[in-house]
């Protein structure tokens, strides 16, 4: 079998210490993520790393939303007949475990999927090599993009995955190689055939990186209480060591929130000048409200839904309206390519599929979810699309014997009135 061909210098170069790996000089090339990573960050904001990106609070606020609602979604499997399309769906498969309980040993799935998700919204990418028991895929478990290097076979027709080792290797014998049937690889956006973009080198490069220095700018703006709010103004002339020796003594006794409304004694001829909020301070209050509202853009969040209600209502229907659409716009294109990933590596045919049931995330509330129920099973003598047991199941409720008839529901219509006796 030839050598796979991968699509950047992968070789590991390990010193005597762990694990350190290297990229050779001359793969670093303009237009490379690599070049922008090391060569253009010079007289500019550095590039946002995944641990300073989280450091930001409304890039955490949006990853851990979008990955904490797929991660508490259910995933089903179906049952499909190839001659009509109907589908069935299965309580006993195997990987309904795998699905929603347990991906592997070491992770639970509700972990893996928010692992993956993170992966997802910050690399570009999620991998989770696949766990087989003969041809029979029994877990898998997510790895960090970082330790992934996508390579491609010299026909161009498949990918090969090489995952470096967690612990520390003295050589590159550690490696573990997969073939693209056995690893889960979802793509995020701008997928070129071997990975998708990374927002933190793309949509989060300038934003992101703006919103981390702001944010450190402000740290250290208000860090300890020692915001100059006022000034110190005398008509005598001191001397070096008498100012060094005033500056001590303010911060030693009234620096720090303790000490903040600790009232100072002023001698010598010392009087207070108040100073006001610079404009461009009251400019950067404005400016870190503007980046929230842009990285809610770059994921798809309606601001509200990570506490920016400056613009927004936070009531109504009107954010009802924009949940649901954040359900179907924003989630759904990250559980299609989960769902499409899933179904083409484990399932392989299209007799069985797994879905996410985002049926909770997309009913207003239980008032709505009733009446859409009752609508589906029918009032007396109007015709039903659903029966009593499958609604009760939408309610997780015990099935009834006589509740599986799909018809027109018996009784009395509701427009007919019994004629009064004579």
């Amino acid at each position: 079998m030839a050598e796979p061909v991968v699509d950047r210098a992968v070789d590991p170069v390990f010193d005597k210490g762990g694990t350190e790996n290297f990229t050779p000089l001359p793969a670093i090339l303009p237009g490379t993520s690599m070049w922008g990573d090391f060569v253009e960050i010079v007289g500019k904001l550095p590039a946002p790393t995944e641990r300073t990106a989280l450091m930001v609070s409304a890039i955490y606020a949006c990853v851990n939303l979008i990955a904490g609602a797929i991660s508490s979604l259910p995933v089903n499997i179906y049952r499909v007949n190839g001659e009509n399309g109907e589908r069935g769906r299965i309580y006993n498969d195997d990987l309904h475990w795998v699905f929603n309980e347990q991906m592997s040993p070491r992770w639970m799935s509700a972990s893996g999927w928010e692992f993956l998700c993170q992966s997802l919204l910050l690399q570009g990418d999620a991998f989770a090599p696949i766990q087989r028991r003969g041809d029979k895929p029994i877990g898998f478990t997510p790895v960090h993009p970082d330790r992934v290097t996508v390579g491609l076979w010299p026909d161009g027709s498949r990918l090969v995955y090489a995952v470096a080792p967690e612990l520390t290797a003295s050589d590159k014998d550690g490696f573990q190689i997969y073939d693209q049937d056995d690893m889960l690889h979802i793509a995020g956006f701008g997928f070129d055939g071997f990975r998708g973009l990374s927002p933190l080198r793309h949509a989060l490069r300038i934003t992101g990186a703006s919103s981390i220095a702001m944010q450190e700018f402000s740290a250290n703006f208000f860090a300890n209480s020692a915001r100059p709010d006022y000034a110190l103004g005398t008509d005598q002339t001191l001397t070096k060591p008498q100012v060094d020796d005033l500056r001590d003594e303010i911060e030693r006794k009234h620096q720090g929130v303790q000490n903040s409304h600790r009232p100072m004694l002023l001698h010598g001829g010392l009087k207070i000048l108040p100073i006001t909020m610079p404009m461009k301070d009251m400019e950067l209050v404005a400016l870190r409200h503007l980046q929230i509202e842009e990285i809610a853009r770059i994921y798809g969040v309606p601001p509200f839904m990570i506490g920016h209600n400056e613009k927004t209502t936070s009531w109504g229907s009107g954010v009802e309206a924009m949940s649901i659409g954040f359900v179907r716009f924003a989630l759904r294109q990250h559980l299609t390519k989960i769902e499409n990933e899933i179904n083409r590596k484990l399932f392989r045919t299209a007799s069985r599929v797994a879905e996410f049931d985002t049926s909770e995330l997309e009913r207003a509330d239980m008032k709505s979810l009733f009446e859409s129920l009752r609508i589906a099973v029918g009032r007396a003598g109007e015709p039903q699309i659903m029966s009593a047991n499958e609604a009760r199941e939408r309610l997780r409720l015990k099935r009834d014997d006589k509740g599986g008839f799909v018809g027109t529901n018996p009784g009395r219509a509701p427009t007919e009135q019994k004629e009064p006796s004579q």
